[in-house]
């Protein structure tokens, strides 16, 4: 491993961990460093909070758990922490899972408390320090009132920065956004035409792995003059691994009501699946689909399925939605019973019509 730094458009100097250096240079140069975890900007946050990265090389059980932040990781590792029979508190400035339907973002939060996991809302930590028996005690404020709790662990999980800054591409002519992100073009370029970026620390594009993959396979592709296709940021699904999964596909709720207007119509359903049929711990309603569709041709834009294996779910469908595909295609498509999946070709009861969205049977 060796940290990289560019000299120019071409030339790459490299230091590895003894402070070696050696330089390389290339005819085209793609960047793809990813970014960083955050930690509290407050008076012992950096020095007392771990990140979702350090919590699986932990040489101790987590214990009593503060998670700071309301992203699909700390939604992800407050649940996991909480399944594995840890006390969780999740701290969250805002709201829950920005960026994503709030709808369905509602619905997860309270599928979550319901299930013990505690949430602290309008809030940020002021302070941390160390107590005598070296556990950490945080202060925070909410409503100008002053509250503080001590935990065993506090986990940070409030965004990533582009790990950019050490890479000299201002001096070479990169263009930064004040995120720290590179300002690319819909081909990947860079404002100088033989530097590419891909993934987290590109300006713009989803904070996902595998849409970084891809956008890689498909610039190689064109470098080596083997195709011509770009990366296409839109309908790309996604599942957030919260207790309760959640999996989507294009248009949030929100995203199509403000572009599309009275053009929209929502289609939606509670469910419990079979597999829930025998336990009373589980909620008639925690499970949800709903299809945002377009009035004028019936496109869906819109996928969001809120239940188990919502990766599995939601794969599929992502390759008719990227086609295009319609609500009647959905209606007319057999279901396989009994799966969840099903639920999502059986969706009648639009939020139009106001009627009870609860699935009655099978």
């Amino acid at each position: 491993n060796k940290l990289a730094r560019l000299l120019d458009a071409h030339t790459i100097e490299l230091t590895d961990a003894k402070g070696n250096k050696e330089n390389v240079t290339a005819k085209n140069i793609l960047i793809a460093v990813g970014g960083r975890p955050n930690l509290p900007d407050c008076p012992g946050g950096k020095e007392l909070s771990i990140t979702s990265d350090d919590i699986f090389y932990l040489k101790r059980t987590p214990g009593r758990t503060l998670v700071i932040g309301a992203s699909y990781v700390a939604l992800e590792c407050g649940g996991f922490l909480k399944g594995l029979g840890f006390d969780v508190t999740i701290m969250v400035r805002s709201i829950l899972l920005r960026g994503y339907d709030q709808d369905m973002a509602n619905r997860i939060g309270k599928y979550m408390a319901d299930h013990g996991t505690k949430f602290v809302y309008g809030a940020i930590p002021s302070h941390m320090e160390k107590t005598e028996d070296g556990r950490i005690r945080v202060r925070w404020t909410v409503d100008n009132v002053e509250f503080e709790d001590v935990f065993d662990s506090v986990l940070s999980a409030i965004g990533r920065s582009a790990d950019t800054k050490a890479m000299n591409l201002e001096a070479v002519g990169v263009r930064i956004a004040k995120n720290g992100k590179i300002v690319v073009g819909e081909d990947d370029t860079s404002s100088v035409s033989n530097i590419f970026a891909i993934g987290d620390c590109a300006e713009g594009r989803p904070e996902f792995t595998p849409t970084a993959i891809m956008a890689g396979r498909l610039l190689a592709r064109r470098l080596a003059g083997q195709g011509t296709r770009l990366m296409d940021y839109k309908y790309v699904p996604a599942t957030v691994f919260t207790p309760l999964e959640y999996g989507c596909i294009g248009y949030t709720e929100e995203d199509a009501i403000r572009e599309f207007g009275e053009d929209v119509i929502v289609y939606h359903s509670t469910f419990k699946p079979l597999e829930w049929a025998f336990l009373e711990t589980r909620e008639e309603e925690a499970c949800y689909g709903k299809l945002i569709c377009r009035r004028s041709d019936g496109r869906v834009i819109g996928f969001h399925y809120l239940g188990p294996n919502a990766g599995e779910v939601t794969q599929g469908y992502a390759v008719a939605i990227k086609k295009g595909c319609t609500k009647e295609d959905f209606d007319i498509t057999v279901g396989i019973h009994p799966t969840t999946s099903e639920e999502m070709v059986g969706l009648t009861i639009s939020k139009d019509n106001g009627g009870d969205a609860k699935k009655e049977g099978c």
